[in-house]
C-alpha cells in the first residue's frame, strides 16, 4: 500500500506543477490582453466601425444632411461610379502622378543616400537637409512652393526669365500643372525613402567593399555588383510603400491647384471628398471609396507578385 502511495505522489506533484504553469500562462495572457485592450477598442471605434458604416452607406442614397439613409440603392452607386467620366478622369490623374513620381522618388532617394553615406566632412548636414522637408506639414510645403511657382516674382520664373526663356505657368498650364505637383511631392516626401535607403546602406558590411577593392573593383562595379543587389529588399519595400503613398495623393494637389486647371490634377481622393462634402452625396462617395480601395489592393498585390517573383528568380 505504501508503495502505491509513493508512486502517486510524484504524479500528483507533476499534475499540480502543470496546472500552476497553465494558470501562470493564462495570467500572463490576460495581462497582455489588458494592456492591448485600449488600443483594440480605439481601433474598433475609429477604424473598423467607420469601414463597416461606410460600406453600408455605399448601398443607400445617403446624404450629408442625413436624408436618404433608408433609401436602398443596391449597386446603383457603384454602377454610376463606373459610368462616371469624372471618376475615370480622377483615377487616371492618380495613376499618372504615381507613374511619374515613383521612379523619381526611388532613384533620387537612393542617390542622395549614397551621397550622405560617404565619408565626407559634415555629412550630418546633408542628412539633415535631405530629411528636413519631410517633417513639414503639407500646408507649409504648399505655401512655400506656391510662392516659388508664382508668375512675375516667383523664384523659379525669375531664374527662367534671367536665362532668356519665357515664364512657365506652373499652376495654370494643363500640360505643366501635374509636373508641378510631382516636384512639390518629391521635395516634400523624399526624406522618408532617403532614410530607409540610408539605414539599408549602413547594414552592408564594409569588409565586402574592402575585399572588392583588393580584387580591383572600381566604384561603379561596387555600386552595381554589391550595393544595389544587397539593397534589393529595401528597394522592394520602398517601391511598394511609395506606390501606395502616391495613390493616396490628395492634400498637396488640393491645396496647390484645387484639382485644376480643368480638373487635370484632381486625384481620386479629392473627387471622393468633393462628392461627399461639396455635393453632399455620401453614399456615392462611399461607393467610389470602395472601388478605389479595390484598385489599390489589386495594384499592391501585383507589385508583391512581380517584385518577389523577380527576387526569387534572382536567388536561384
Amino acid at each position: 500500500m505504501s508503495e502505491i502511495l509513493l508512486e502517486q505522489q510524484p504524479a500528483e506533484r507533476l499534475q499540480k506543477a502543470q496546472q500552476a504553469r497553465r494558470q501562470a500562462r493564462w495570467r500572463n495572457e490576460l495581462t497582455g490582453f489588458a494592456f492591448v485592450l485600449p488600443f483594440l477598442l480605439a481601433y474598433a471605434i475609429f477604424l473598423i466601425w467607420p469601414v463597416i458604416l461606410g460600406f453600408r452607406m455605399s448601398f443607400f442614397n445617403w446624404s450629408l444632411a442625413g436624408t436618404g439613409t433608408d433609401v436602398f440603392m443596391g449597386l446603383s452607386n457603384y454602377a454610376e461610379a463606373l459610368g462616371d467620366a469624372n471618376f475615370w478622369g480622377a483615377l487616371g490623374n492618380t495613376f499618372l502622378f504615381t507613374i511619374i513620381s515613383t521612379p523619381i522618388l526611388v532613384v533620387l532617394s537612393l542617390g542622395l543616400a549614397l551621397l550622405a553615406n560617404m565619408a565626407i566632412p559634415a555629412r550630418w548636414l546633408f542628412r539633415l537637409a535631405f530629411f528636413a522637408p519631410y517633417i513639414l506639414p503639407v500646408s507649409v510645403v504648399v505655401l512655400i512652393w506656391n510662392w516659388l511657382y508664382q508668375p512675375g516674382f516667383g523664384l523659379l520664373n525669375s531664374v527662367i526669365t534671367a536665362f532668356g526663356f519665357k515664364e512657365v505657368a506652373w499652376l495654370s498650364d494643363p500640360n505643366v500643372a501635374m509636373l508641378s505637383v510631382v516636384i512639390v511631392t518629391v521635395w516634400w516626401t523624399l526624406g522618408f525613402n532617403f532614410l530607409l535607403y540610408l539605414a539599408g546602406l549602413q547594414q552592408i558590411p564594409q569588409e565586402i567593399y574592402e575585399a572588392a577593392s583588393i580584387d580591383g573593383a572600381n566604384s561603379s562595379s561596387k555600386l552595381f555588383s554589391i550595393t544595389v543587389p544587397l539593397l534589393k529588399n529595401t528597394t522592394v519595400t520602398v517601391i511598394i510603400l511609395q506606390v501606395i503613398g502616391s495613390l493616396q495623393l490628395y492634400a498637396q494637389a488640393a491645396l496647390l491647384t484645387g484639382g485644376g486647371p480643368n480638373f487635370m490634377t484632381r486625384p481620386m481622393l479629392e473627387y471622393i471628398y468633393d462628392s461627399a462634402f461639396t455635393s453632399f452625396r455620401v453614399g456615392f462617395a462611399s461607393a467610389m471609396s470602395y472601388l478605389f480601395f479595390i484598385v489599390v489592393l489589386v495594384v499592391t498585390a501585383i507589385q508583391f507578385v512581380v517584385l518577389y517573383r523577380r527576387e526569387a528568380k534572382g536567388n536561384e
